[in-house]
């Protein structure tokens, strides 16, 4: 089988959703990702590297009670992609700003607990980022070229900007997080998961 035949849908599709097109910064905690910088200063990510840190986001996402899971999007292209990822998964979401102390403080009226976080960016969602570190829960973050990776578990590349790029991530993450837990096919399209 050839790497193009395993990967998790065909490549054009990948490409369709700009999956791998980075921005024109990188940072070392990102530079093992980069296949390569185009002649316009914009790092192209590794394919390849994109589907198996998906595959692994989902993996680690499956030891894991859908309850116990928190999803979070602070980037607007982000949003309807998390929103469906926990209403098919049954995972916990938060769109929108991330008001500090969700996860520390059980006086908040939406305070919740979570044992796995993911995020859509590390840097728009720092607020929910340090919550987890405060609790020692792991977190999975979706990174691209520019972002800094430190205190996350799991990088998963990718351009973590364009609301395709994210309909694709969540939509195979729920897919496989479905298939491992035993939850049946996914009941919905990619364009479920898209933005408008």
């Amino acid at each position: 089988m050839t790497e193009e035949e395993n990967l998790l849908v065909p490549n054009e599709e990948y490409l369709k959703a700009g999956i791998h097109i980075g921005t024109k910064f990188k940072t070392k905690h990102m530079e093992n990702f980069i296949y390569k910088t185009r002649n316009d200063g914009l790092s192209v990510l590794n394919i390849q590297s994109v589907d198996e840190r998906i595959r692994l986001a989902a993996q680690l996402l499956s030891h894991y009670a859908p309850e116990d899971i928190l999803a979070v999007s602070r980037r607007e292209n982000g949003w309807k992609a998390v929103k469906k990822f926990s209403q098919l998964t049954g995972a916990k979401e938060f769109a929108g700003r991330y008001p500090p102390g969700i996860l520390t403080n059980p006086k908040l009226r939406n305070f919740t607990e979570a044992k796995i976080m993911v995020v859509t960016d590390v840097w728009p969602d720092r607020n929910a980022v340090q919550d987890a570190i405060r609790v020692g829960i792991p977190v999975i973050a979706l990174c691209d070229t520019n972002n800094q990776c430190n205190n996350i578990d799991l990088v998963v590349p990718c351009n973590n900007k364009g609301k395709k790029s994210l309909g694709l991530a969540f939509y195979l993450l729920t897919k496989l997080y479905m298939q491992q837990r035993g939850l049946g096919e996914i009941p919905a399209t990619l364009d479920d998961f898209t933005a408008e």
